[in-house]
């Protein structure tokens, strides 16, 4: 399992979202990403890949590198199915998954970290992230909307309001990644406001869907600055 303890909140952990490639997870591992984000099937949103090619990037990424799987299913045997299939060490949940479908799969997958998705769209997202916490090993605050006909998971390019971010991160008492719009232009200010554990980031280092590397470390050095 990934180790979330915590880091100095002003220098977070940086995720890259929406791998699509060997050579991306590399370049991605070389400018120091702690994490990487394989998208499953989506309603919507960028960056899905089948599972075959999820797998064949995970096996490639080296020890300390957390692999988040993102999955839209909602029930344990499903996201269970896509674990065996895939090998990521992380599961990430982007749609609502029930507290029973959560303790099986803890009692399943007791190594794999649960990161468990909040979408935040106003004062009651608050509420859902403490709720959800002691099931789950971290947050994830992204700017998605579920109530949508077709479900946005993840993916917008959008910022949300930040302010609740940091009180989710204040309240929840697990560690918080943040996403939703990120780049290297709103890095630090976006540390500075949430202190999250960690960023993520897909579409703020790409440059016409594709890996940019000039962006990636543009980006990490905005982070780390």
């Amino acid at each position: 399992m990934p180790d979330f303890d915590s880091i100095d909140p002003m220098i977070p952990r940086i995720k890259i979202c929406c791998i699509s490639s060997v050579e991306e997870a590399a370049l991605a591992v070389s400018c120091g990403a702690s994490a990487l984000g394989l998208v499953s099937a989506m309603p919507s949103g960028p960056g899905v890949i089948d599972e075959a090619h999820i797998a064949e990037i995970i096996r490639t990424v080296p020890p300390g590198v957390a692999t988040f799987l993102l999955t839209s299913r909602q029930d344990a045997e499903a996201i269970l199915d896509q674990h065996h299939r895939c090998r990521p060490n992380t599961l990430q949940l982007v749609d609502y998954v029930a507290e029973g479908e959560l303790i099986k799969l803890r009692r399943v997958l007791p190594g794999i970290a649960l990161v468990q998705v909040i979408h935040v769209t106003g004062p009651e997202s608050v509420d859902e992230a403490c709720a959800i916490a002691p099931l789950v090993d971290a947050i994830l605050l992204d700017s998605g909307n579920q109530k949508l006909a077709i479900k946005e998971l993840g993916g917008t390019g959008r910022t949300h309001d930040w302010t609740l971010s940091r009180r989710i991160r204040e309240q929840c008492g697990r560690p918080l990644f943040l996403a939703g719009g990120l780049k290297s232009g709103n890095a630090r200010e976006a540390i500075d406001q949430v202190q999250p554990y960690g960023l993520d980031i897909c579409s703020g280092v790409r440059t016409d869907g594709r890996l940019d590397a000039t962006k990636l470390r543009a980006f990490f050095s905005a982070a780390r600055k």
